[in-house]
């Protein structure tokens, strides 16, 4: 029967660590004091976006972060806590952590994970400041077509003045 358990808990371990070696940001959050309404709301929140939101316990996490190579992350691992993994978007967990702790005050966002970096409360903050990878997307496209269509009106007035220019030759050779 122990063997069963320790089994089971070791597949835990694995499965945390999976998830925090293919997640592009990891937010830690205690969430204390949040009742059940405001959890599911959180969890939809996080669903909707694509995120990971789980409860691990906090020794299982300890393991899992130590095996990834973030053994100063156990630090966090104190109260309640769950933990969310932006798998596609490392804005995304960031975003909406923040975002709900601004409106429920009993959400406190303890730490992260992003590039292998783990950051601050304060430097969640900024990341949840970043717009989404569409918008990023977006304006880095509308940039270079801002620049394309100004290349493209350059390469136009050269040709336009070289008919010009060949027009007025014609126009002088026939006069």
């Amino acid at each position: 029967m122990k063997e069963q358990v320790l089994q089971k808990k070791q597949e835990v371990v694995d499965e945390i660590k999976e998830k925090i070696s293919n997640s592009q940001a990891v937010v830690l959050v205690d969430y204390r004091g949040l009742d059940v309404e405001e959890l599911t709301e959180l969890r939809k929140q996080y669903r909707e976006a694509g995120v990971d939101y789980k409860v691990y316990k906090n020794t299982l996490m300890r393991f899992a972060f130590k095996d990834a190579g973030y053994e100063d992350f156990n630090q966090f691992l104190t109260g309640p806590n769950a933990i969310a993994f932006g798998l596609e978007d490392p804005v995304q967990a960031a975003k909406i952590a923040n975002n709900f702790a601004k409106d429920h005050k009993n959400l406190e966002i303890k730490a992260g994970i992003v590039d292998g970096k783990i950051i601050s409360v304060d430097e969640i903050k900024e990341l949840a400041s970043l717009p989404s990878r569409e918008v990023l997307i977006a304006q880095v496209l509308g940039g270079l077509n801002g620049t394309i269509s100004g290349f493209v009106n350059v390469l136009q007035g050269n040709i336009r003045n070289l008919v010009y220019a060949l027009n007025a030759i014609r126009e002088q050779q026939e006069a």
